[in-house]
């Protein structure tokens, strides 16, 4: 990979998988967005969609799924060029860069929005992440807002890792941070509550979405997730893409 390129996830044609849909979680739900999805994380859910972007042949990282994949077949390094004109070609009014772990490349991420920006005028720009890496000062400026999922216990990883004290505490005082938790079952608020109160975020600024990888268990879980919300203050987040196009790539 040279100082001019990415690590991207592939569709299922083999192509990078920079898409053009609709967002389909969080605080810019139902908002028309270019998705570049990049390769590669330092977690590892057990319940990961996209766990093509992370759980290679030959590792040891487990999961509910257990296909492992061929990191040569399902990334692909992409020059950043390359990717620009590929979104430009949408005509975004905003973009999403996801994973993975976005800010594990997040040195090359500075010159892809700037050049995003110069080619498409100032779209929105949107960074998931998982919360466990800092953002480096020059990347701050250039993205609206930072989705942080921090990934609970159920997640499967190590808190020491997953939970990163003074990572969360960084994002929490950013204003451009947006805070999404994924729920498998009601207990789990606890965790949330907690985290919330200890680094002070507004209950307005968190959102609770099910975990779900087909419409059916999203809306099951809905219903006691939606009552969680009203008891504590915190937002509703559905996940759009899975009710309109499944748990597909792409989308």
């Amino acid at each position: 990979m040279t100082g001019r390129s990415l690590r991207l996830a592939v569709d299922d044609h083999g192509e990078p998988e920079i898409f053009h849909s609709v967002q389909g979680e969080g605080a810019s739900l139902g908002a028309p967005r270019a998705f570049i999805r990049l390769s590669g994380c330092n977690l590892h859910c057990k319940w990961c969609d996209t766990a093509y972007t992370w759980n290679w042949t030959g590792t040891g990282f487990v999961h509910e799924n257990p296909e492992k994949f061929d990191i040569n077949t399902q990334s692909i390094t992409v020059e950043v060029d390359e990717i620009v004109a590929r979104v430009a070609a949408f005509e975004p009014v905003g973009i999403v860069i996801t994973g993975g772990e976005p800010l594990m490349q997040q040195g090359r991420l500075v010159e892809l929005i700037t050049q995003i920006k110069t080619a498409c005028g100032p779209v929105w720009v949107e960074i998931e992440t998982n919360g466990s890496v800092l953002p480096i000062a020059a990347l701050i400026p250039l993205v609206n807002q930072f989705n942080v999922s921090p990934k609970l216990s159920h997640s499967g990883n190590d808190a020491a890792l997953a939970l990163r004290e003074d990572r969360l505490e960084t994002f929490a005082r950013l204003p451009s941070s947006w805070f999404k938790f994924v729920l498998g079952e009601p207990h789990q608020i606890d965790e949330v509550t907690a985290l919330a109160r200890r680094h002070r975020i507004p209950p307005d600024r968190v959102f609770l979405m099910p975990l779900g990888i087909t419409s059916e268990a999203v809306r099951t879980r809905s219903l006691w997730l939606a009552d969680l919300c009203l008891k504590h203050g915190f937002r509703f987040s559905d996940r759009l893409h899975i009710h309109l196009y499944g748990d597909t790539r792409g989308t």
